[in-house]
């Protein structure tokens, strides 16, 4: 127990000396240096220069050292192939290959009082969807995946709680409900690639994503059964709203632009993938969260 307290310590003490000096480094040189830290920069996207720190080195040359958010230097991943990793925001062993034979059709009926009030609820929503963003589908995508990522943020959390105050594991539940979170987290930034949003729809996201946590936090705290039932419908609404995208895709409407690499990237896609099969995939993955919730 002695030796584990002080193995414990000196690695406390040695991450506090690594912080220490880059903190003392940055002040050194005069840069601003915020009290958690500089952050590692999320992601970065097609088209977009990366932005670093560029520090003179003993050539005289500038030379890119990248902090992390704790002031240390992160450790450097490559693809298969070798080649960087360019992505901060997810890891190459978190990327995967979508089931896009999964059944879509599937429903689930609602029978009992919360199978009732949870699909009624879910269609209440829709119609102001429908009537705001009407046909522009890739404005409307970012719109839902800025909402569709709360359920499993909330849900993860509240679940890791409980286990905390009850002394039990979770089932796996928790790992579960972050992942499906951090999914639809990469759905919307895949099509912030594709669509920039307008002023007033940020300011949208804002009031909606603000009503939307607090309505579930205290919806799951009431029944996780309803809440998790209105995810389900609400993963068959986004079901209905990609297969119209992929509607005006096929006759043209919207252009069937290039994949973002970031999509490329994390659904594997082939290199020539177009924003058809950027849909299909994200689609299977609501499918997925359907069958889940």
């Amino acid at each position: 127990m002695m030796m584990t307290r002080g193995t414990s310590r000196v690695a406390r003490l040695t991450m506090g000396g690594r912080l220490f000096s880059a903190v003392k480094g940055a002040a050194a040189e005069g840069e601003k240096f915020p009290v958690m830290g500089v952050r590692w920069r999320s992601s970065l996207t097609l088209g977009e220069k990366e932005q670093v720190n560029n520090k003179n080195g003993e050539d005289g040359g500038n030379k890119e050292v990248v902090a992390s958010y704790w002031g240390i230097k992160g450790e450097e991943v490559k693809k298969e192939d070798g080649t960087p990793w360019k992505w901060n925001c997810f890891r190459p062993w978190e990327t995967y290959q979508a089931d896009s034979t999964i059944d879509l059709k599937k429903h689930h009926v609602p029978t009992t009082f919360l199978d009732k009030l949870a699909y009624w609820t879910v269609k209440s929503l829709r119609f102001p969807t429908d009537v705001f963003f009407q046909r522009r589908y890739g404005c409307r995508a970012m719109m839902l995946e800025t909402v569709a990522a709360v359920p499993g943020m909330v849900g993860g959390m509240l679940l890791h709680c409980k286990s905390l105050r009850r002394f039990e594991h979770s089932g796996g539940w928790i790992k579960t409900l972050l992942d499906e979170a951090e999914n639809e987290r990469m759905h919307l930034m895949t099509f912030m690639e594709v669509s920039q949003p307008r002023w007033y729809e940020r300011a949208l996201v804002f009031t909606v994503q603000g009503v939307f946590f607090n309505a579930y936090f205290l919806a799951y705290l009431a029944s996780p059964k309803l809440a998790h039932r209105v995810v389900g419908y609400l993963e068959e609404e986004a079901i209905h709203s990609y297969t119209e995208f992929l509607k005006e895709l096929d006759k043209g409407t919207i252009e069937n632009v290039p994949a973002p690499a970031i999509a490329i990237d994390y659904w594997r896609l082939p290199a020539d993938s177009t924003l058809r099969d950027v849909v299909m995939v994200v689609r299977a993955d609501e499918a997925h969260h359907r069958d889940v919730n």
